[in-house]
């Protein structure tokens, strides 16, 4: 499954790779229809829905892939509860988001709820229920059920920076968060 599927690029290089069916959802119309026109597989299958209000059937999925897409949801813990519910039990959800330490110098009203564990406005929306630091987060899929199995704050390695130094300040303030966890 692919939260976010956009043009559909995850859903077909993930049947290359072996899947047996995939199933990518969007909110965005244009970017399905764009999927579906690129996509000439019976196996693959696109829906239209709003991940904020996803209703997914149980234990249906051994993967749950999302790229950029999850730190744009306002209210985090009930999908990240459908996605933990949707996954068989040893599935994996793996997802990107912009690193909170790279945006979080340019929003305003950014602050960590001690008490509470929570943050303020998240990365790239004014949020209800933000995932505005790692800790919440990574917390977040733990209050789900999930367990942690890897995480990586992304940013180029030393020979990208020495072929094109513009992204030097990356190594110290990573711009992409990687996650993996598991049911």
């Amino acid at each position: 499954m692919d939260l976010g599927c956009g043009f559909g690029w995850f859903c077909r290089w993930a049947r290359e790779q072996g899947a047996a069916q995939v199933l990518g959802l969007d909110v965005l119309e244009r970017m399905l229809a764009q999927a579906k026109a690129s996509t000439a597989d019976a196996a693959i299958a696109y829906e239209r829905v709003d991940l904020e209000r996803l209703d997914l059937p149980e234990a249906r999925f051994g993967l749950a892939y999302s790229s950029l897409v999850l730190h744009y949801i306002e209210v985090a813990a009930p999908l990240r509860a459908q996605i933990h519910r949707a996954l068989v039990p040893g599935g994996r959800l793996v997802f990107s988001m912009e690193h909170p330490i790279y945006a979080a110098p340019t929003r305003s009203g950014w602050s960590l709820d001690t008490e509470g564990g929570s943050a303020g406005p998240s990365i790239a929306t004014l949020s209800k229920d933000p995932a505005g630091t790692i800790g919440t987060t990574l917390n977040l899929l733990i209050r789900s059920g999930f367990t942690i199995r890897h995480v990586e704050e992304f940013c180029p390695t030393a020979a990208q920076i020495a072929a094109d130094p513009a992204p030097a300040e990356e190594r110290e303030r990573p711009m992409f968060l990687l996650v993996a966890a598991q049911r």
